[in-house]
């Protein structure tokens, strides 16, 4: 009688789990779209051949989609969902890129509308104040290269003429995508940094929202078209 009841109460949480992950499939459609190195130069595949930190291993979730995105932002916007740690940047015909990133908990985190005010590939790094204390001493300024937290590519966030100081960058950390950690920027992987680089203008608008708004699991990434 028991191992019935077992085996009843097991196929009803496996008929749930079923239903929901349908439920899910309805409301938004994803398509894996493949990284690949089209984008990198001869000097990323220098700098990437061997870099100095352990290559993980992203979760399926985290890598690159293409998805449904009906959210007022224009085509060729980003916006940056913390709380469920993706990137949208947004395409023509209701679409998006999504990639996972990695971004600041939630104290440190950057939030509000800003635009990309500088691009830099392989920048340097230089610490403020604040990193220098919070994460011990640096030089004054780090060269870019694989050993770089900012990784193979940077955008800068401005407000106006004024440099937030928040970036969204590739990163030396991969094993991070996905989760809060204590720098505020936006992290990617490089290869992920190097296609949203490409595809970025001066000028782009970007939209980070606070943690406790995400919205890609709830009704307002889908229920509102553009006109």
């Amino acid at each position: 009688m028991i191992n019935t009841k077992l085996h009843q109460l097991s196929k009803l949480k496996l008929g749930l789990s079923l239903a929901a992950t349908l439920l899910m499939a309805g409301c938004m459609q994803t398509t894996l779209s493949p990284s690949t190195d089209a984008s990198m130069t001869s000097r990323d595949r220098q700098l990437l051949a061997n870099p100095p930190y352990v290559e993980a291993q992203i979760p399926e979730q985290y890598r690159r989609h293409v998805v449904d995105y009906d959210r007022p932002e224009p085509p060729g916007a980003i916006l940056v969902d913390s709380g469920a740690h993706y990137l949208y940047y947004v395409l023509p015909d209701h679409k998006a890129l999504r990639y996972g990133v990695a971004v600041g908990e939630e104290a440190m985190a950057f939030s509000g509308t800003a635009t990309v005010g500088r691009k830099a590939e392989w920048p340097d790094w230089v610490p403020t104040s604040g990193e220098q204390a919070r994460l011990g001493p640096f030089p004054k300024r780090v060269p870019g290269g694989p050993a770089n937290p900012l990784g193979a590519r940077a955008l800068y966030l401005f407000q106006g003429n004024t440099d937030t100081l928040y970036r969204i960058h590739g990163t030396n950390q991969p094993e991070y995508i996905g989760q809060s950690v204590s720098s505020g920027c936006i992290r990617m992987t490089n290869a992920d940094a190097i296609d949203l680089f490409d595809r970025v203008k001066m000028g782009t608008t970007v939209v980070v929202l606070p943690f406790n708004q995400s919205i890609s699991s709830g009704p307002s990434l889908f229920g509102k078209r553009r006109t």
